[in-house]
């Protein structure tokens, strides 16, 4: 196996499946055979999900709402997709645990550290859910900061497009994939990737993000196991 301990990074988009929103159980049935996979291999994961897909901080400053209130209504969310991945995981037979940067005791455990690396040890799956318990900062620099913290090997970060390109591929058709690229390079190329405070938290902690298809079958497996899926963004 390629790595030996992950951080799954999804977006709450992706949970909705072909719907307009909220969340697909078909998708989450899949999402939790694609980890069954990889955790039958003995790799540990982690995973912190979005919430995109119920309600976005960003979105509701934007009509008005107080900028902090609506991160918060965010960090909420992001816990709702904990929950419902989690049931998706443990319906499939994997030992989970949710972890909360903000209490809420009576349906997750709040986030320390050490008890997040030894559930991991112990070949649990570790949820990590409401962001990092703070407003202004996304999931994205959450699951650098927790991946970091973890000391995962690397950062997959599944999507709907299986790499980074040099445009938006489901824009511009003559948009050319990139199968490695520096962090370096997709700065000055003024590539998206992640939010700039996650990206480059990831550079200075020289801790590589893979861009992958999430939604085709079997990816996540030959990632892990050493197949070029994706695009990896490292310091080489």
């Amino acid at each position: 196996m390629q790595y030996k301990r992950i951080l799954l990074k999804l977006s709450g988009e992706a949970l909705m499946g072909e719907r307009q929103y909220g969340i697909d159980p078909k998708r989450l049935k899949e999402y939790a055979e694609e980890i069954k996979q990889v955790v039958d291999k003995g790799i540990e994961v982690a995973i912190v999900i979005g919430g995109g897909n119920i309600f976005r901080g960003v979105a509701g400053a934007s009509n008005g709402m107080d900028r902090v209130q609506g991160d918060h209504m965010g960090m909420l969310a992001t816990c709702i997709n904990g929950l419902a991945l989690q049931s998706a995981l443990e319906d499939a037979g994997i030992q989970t645990r949710l972890q909360t940067a903000i209490e809420i005791k009576e349906i997750a455990e709040p986030y320390i550290k050490r008890r997040a690396n030894r559930h991991l040890e112990k070949g649990r799956v570790v949820i990590f859910g409401a962001g990092t318990g703070n407003p202004y900062f996304t999931t994205d620099t959450a699951a650098v900061l927790r991946a970091i913290e973890i000391n995962a090997d690397a950062i997959l970060k599944g999507t709907r497009v299986d790499g980074i390109y040099t445009a938006d591929p489901e824009k511009d058709k003559d948009a050319v994939k990139f199968n490695n690229i520096t962090f370096k390079d997709v700065i000055e190329k003024g590539l998206k990737v992640m939010d700039m405070t996650a990206f480059t938290l990831s550079e200075e902690n020289k801790l590589p993000i893979i861009v992958f298809d999430m939604n085709t079958q079997g990816n996540l497996l030959k990632l892990v196991s050493g197949e070029p899926i994706g695009t990896v963004v490292d310091n080489n």
